[in-house]
């Protein structure tokens, strides 16, 4: 497949997807770059696992490095822990990365499994740079981007082993999505998200949810959206992993980072309170 090369007014449907587009493209986030040029795997997630404090002691003036490089780390074991969710892949196999961001998840996965990977992304910016990482590092042939809307992608009915998303579900309709992404995964193949989601238990949005909805532009779903969205097309899930307490340490040191953006206090409050989730969903199509 060669990298898709779509106009806007394709891509883009509405005036939400036309502002999230424009959100992404103009983003050069330190949070996001600086941490990429630790190893050239550019995320656009958050991180998890055990933080080694020590990066706070040492030498003033490698601290702000130490920090970055652990932020960096942590995020690196999220990518891992969702391709590990991906079940048997092989290198005659294909995965889709939907919501790609700048592609350092699609680098990993084709790293892991030797197989083709297709990124899909509504930010023309993301994808320039991604496909320009991927010839960087040699592996245009097999790991590709394309300025792509993930609700109606164009690619072929049935064709990938494995789907994702990490942290791009809240820009879309689940329903939507999900449907999607049903079409495109052969019988048997695995979909995997990591995402934030409010707690139905508690409520609507909390406070704290409405500020990161608001940070973001995005619209954060309920938890139990996911799991009706995901029956309602031939989706069931074979592993639900609460991340919650694992994530809450990245964002305490990310809290005292030269990266910071201001909304670490209201991801820790919603964390903290109960009111925001922090899921890992693997599902089989059916």
């Amino acid at each position: 497949m060669t990298t898709t090369r779509s106009a806007p007014s394709e891509v883009l449907r509405n005036d939400y997807q036309k502002s999230v587009a424009a959100y992404w493209n103009k983003e050069k986030d330190p949070v996001n770059l600086r941490l990429g040029d630790v190893d050239g795997l550019y995320h656009h997630h958050y991180g998890i696992g055990e933080v080694d404090w020590s990066v706070l002691e040492g030498p003033a003036d490698t601290r702000e490095e130490r920090i970055i490089a652990e932020m960096h780390r942590l995020e690196t074991a999220q990518a891992e822990v969702l391709l590990d969710h991906l079940g048997n892949v092989g290198p005659d196999d294909r995965l889709l990365d939907a919501g790609c961001g700048r592609g350092g998840s699609s680098i990993m996965a084709n790293e892991r499994f030797g197989c083709s990977v297709d990124g899909v992304s509504i930010s023309e910016q993301q994808v320039e740079f991604a496909n320009k990482e991927a010839s960087r590092r040699g592996v245009a042939d097999k790991v590709r981007y394309h300025f792509a809307n993930m609700l109606d992608t164009g690619f072929e009915t049935g064709a990938y082993r494995g789907i994702w998303n990490n942290e791009s579900t809240m820009y879309v309709d689940l329903f939507d999505l999900f449907a999607e992404h049903s079409r495109q995964l052969s019988f048997g193949g695995r979909y995997v998200t990591i995402t934030g989601c409010y707690n139905d238990v508690t409520g609507g949005r909390s406070k704290a949810v409405a500020q990161i909805d608001q940070h973001y532009t995005c619209n954060i779903h309920p938890r139990s959206k996911y799991f009706s969205a995901m029956t309602a097309n031939n989706l069931v899930p074979i592993s639900v992993v609460d991340l919650t307490a694992q994530t809450i340490p990245y964002w305490e040191l990310r809290e005292k980072s030269s990266v910071a953006t201001g909304i670490e206090g209201p991801f820790l409050q919603a964390y903290r309170e109960g009111s925001f989730h922090y899921l890992l969903i693997a599902a089989d199509r059916i």
